[in-house]
């Protein structure tokens, strides 16, 4: 059984502590829905000025929503719209401190104002989708924030 626990410390410490949750929650759990969707959830209630945490997968042409927490989100992302899109297609985390001032943003929550997106791509190069998280906070993501994100995506990929 999960417990949910405070993270303490700074931000490397927090996000330490979520990638051992994270490791609890995917173990022995191959399905990439049940672990998209309990990463969700571990993100969006352990994180602190998040208004939209979770998933979009490659179907081989766009990037569909997956398991999220939030309000409802876009179904469909070209791969050369908005931030996921960007993320998807270069294969780099988007680290936007104003998501109004970026190219083509979708702005599927008007309520978000900064986001951080990383790709999902297997060891051999194959695009699974994007983790994707916003806030209503401008300059919410840092550094920090892209490192523990991107632990927290070779978790879930290595669950697969």
């Amino acid at each position: 059984m999960f417990t949910s626990q405070t993270l303490d410390g700074g931000k490397p410490e927090q996000y330490a502590q979520l990638a051992e949750q994270a490791r609890g929650l995917l173990h022995g759990e191959r399905d990439r829905i049940a672990n998209a969707a309990n990463l969700s959830a571990l993100l969006f209630n352990s994180l602190h000025d998040l208004n939209w945490a979770g998933f979009y997968f490659f179907d081989g042409t766009e990037l569909v929503v997956g398991p999220f927490q939030g309000l409802p989100a876009c179904v469909r992302i070209a791969l050369d719209k908005g931030v996921c899109g960007a993320a998807a297609s270069s294969r780099q985390t988007q680290l936007v401190a104003d998501v109004h001032a970026f190219p083509g943003h979708i702005a599927c929550d008007s309520a978000s104002n900064s986001e951080i997106v990383v790709p999902l791509v297997t060891a051999n190069g194959e695009l699974v989708g994007v983790l994707d998280i916003d806030s209503p906070k401008l300059a919410r993501f840092d550094a920090d924030d892209q490192r523990g994100l991107e632990e927290i995506a070779r978790i879930f990929l290595a669950a697969l």
